[in-house]
């Protein structure tokens, strides 16, 4: 299409028209024009503008120092909240923020597991928290706890019999229709769909199979944007669908999708529910019709990826594919590249901050674009025309002035030895100074007196009236026998010559050669 732009009112001759209309004169050959560099050169100028635009409006929103893996919007836009590497998830608030930029809450809702995904539900009321663990949460507006789920027995060996994963979770999403209904994935090899009524037991098992019928790991999952499939992508490069009614068999199934032995970081479907997305961990980005499955409409190569949640997503009127670019520290800006839905050509790219781009937002209503990298930021990207609310509440406000508490003080002059309280002791001698210190009990060390009476501070009195110490009084006396031992044993000599009963009539009987007694029957026992 060619533009022409009209000159001013009032033209100067037939040359004035003559050089607006290309032409170098009436009468002469007319000028060629070169049609492709024009078209060229008008999308160029384009590209540049946009980018100038997008790259000018945006906010940051300090997360921490490490990589924002999570970002998730409610339906009306009014709430961000952001989770990462850190276990902290954060909440923003849009209408309360003011240029500072300040969360309102800060948790740590997993422990110490690093946070996968968050999203909220259709009605906005509760958080989706997907960690590192094998159970899913489930917050409400706040970050109160409303639901977790339950951790399976490791042990069985048919995934199916067992109420929960038993593995660590890779990602999961709610029901677009029933607000009550979510999707989590594992590396137990398993997709489990939850009722957040019930959380003692999943709803319903999706188990991956491979081409031998062998057990795969799904790394991502989602639904149909009518809630009637359930894709998950897989770490052997296959992308399987099933009917959400249907757990046994999959409806659509592609055998190479990515690269095997690549971890598929998103799958996400068009808004008009007939193209599906995939972002995989062999650098591409891959559109399809699900109903011709086993070839990609259009492939974008050259899109590196070091995170396993890196994003894809669809701009609200399903005209754009956005997705994220990583690198390596210190090796150039992470980028959101936006890609023409029909075409599949580069129309814009954000250089946006010397990190890896890993999550990237676009929420329908705000019509404003969330993004999580690699350096604990999330930056907001707004049209301050086309976008409504969100980030343009905030970036109106001006920082709030610490209150500070005026109060009227009076000075005080204060003379120190006017008042005895302040007056300093003047230095005495040595030997008055040991003679107080000897009438003072705790600086003379006086050992404490006798205890007189019924004993006190549990110390027992000398002669106590009471039981306990009468036994102790006693147990304390001195029971030693001093005699001579020898004495002692002297007095029973006498008896023992007139009546040798014990000892005497044995040697009496006793046959000293032949060692042997003689009658020992004579022998008292």
């Amino acid at each position: 299409m060619l533009y022409f732009f009209a000159g001013s009112a009032s033209m100067s001759g037939d040359g004035d028209m003559a050089s607006v209309m290309g032409f170098s004169g009436f009468g002469k050959k007319a000028r060629t024009f070169d049609l492709d560099a024009i078209f060229e050169q008008t999308r160029r100028t384009a590209i540049e503008r946009s980018q100038h635009i997008l790259d000018t409006h945006e906010i940051t929103l300090q997360h921490g120092t490490k990589t924002v893996s999570a970002l998730g919007l409610d339906p009306s836009g009014a709430r961000l909240v952001t989770g990462g590497y850190d276990y902290d998830v954060r909440f923003w608030d849009f209408a309360g923020m003011d240029q500072a930029l300040q969360a309102f809450r800060s948790l740590q809702p997993c422990e110490c597991h690093q946070i996968k995904s968050l999203q909220y539900s259709i009605t906005g009321d509760v958080i989706l928290v997907v960690s590192g663990n094998a159970q899913a949460k489930v917050l409400d507006r706040d970050g109160f706890n409303v639901m977790e789920c339950v951790k399976g027995d490791q042990y069985i060996v048919d995934m199916a019999n067992t109420k929960g994963h038993t593995a660590m979770l890779n990602g999961g999403c709610w029901h677009p229709k029933i607000k009550e209904e979510f999707m989590t994935c594992s590396n137990d090899g398993t997709v489990r769909t939850w009722d957040l009524n019930s959380e003692k037991k999943h709803k319903s098992v999706f188990k991956p199979r491979s081409l031998q019928g062998k057990k795969v790991t799904p790394t991502c999952c989602t639904y149909s944007r009518d809630g009637k499939l359930i894709a998950a992508g897989c770490q052997d490069g296959t992308i399987q669908i099933w009917d959400r009614n249907l757990s046994v068999h999959t409806k659509f199934h592609c055998r190479q999708a990515h690269a095997p032995g690549s971890d598929t970081s998103c799958l996400t479907f068009s808004y008009d529910g007939m193209t599906l997305a995939s972002r995989g961990g062999d650098d591409t980005l891959k559109t399809w019709d699900i109903r011709s499955f086993k070839k990609p409409l259009n492939v974008a190569t050259q899109l590196t990826t070091y995170f396993p949640m890196t994003d894809c997503c669809f701009s609200p009127d399903d005209k754009l594919l956005v997705t994220g670019t990583s690198v390596k520290k210190d090796e150039g800006n992470g980028k959101l590249v936006f890609f023409d839905r029909a075409s599949f050509q580069r129309v814009y790219e954000i250089e946006v901050t010397n990190a890896s781009v890993v999550r990237c937002l676009w929420h329908p209503k705000l019509n404003q674009i969330m993004v999580g990298t690699g350096n604990g930021l999330a930056k907001v990207y707004y049209d301050p025309v086309r976008s409504h609310r969100g980030a343009k509440l905030c970036v109106v406000k001006s920082k709030r002035k610490e209150k500070q508490a005026e109060t009227l003080t009076q000075d005080y002059i204060i003379t120190p030895h006017a008042l005895p309280m302040f007056r300093e002791a003047r230095q005495r001698s040595t030997r008055k100074q040991l003679e107080k210190d000897r009438l003072d009990p705790k600086k003379s060390h006086k050992p404490e007196p006798p205890v007189s009476g019924p004993g006190r501070g549990g110390r027992v009195a000398a002669h106590g009236g009471t039981l306990s110490s009468f036994i102790v009084k006693n147990i304390a006396l001195d029971k030693t026998d001093d005699s001579n031992p020898r004495e002692a044993i002297l007095r029973h000599a006498k008896d023992a010559s007139e009546n040798p009963y014990w000892v005497a009539p044995a040697y009496k009987h006793f046959d000293w050669k032949a060692e042997t007694l003689v009658e020992p029957h004579l022998i008292h026992v």
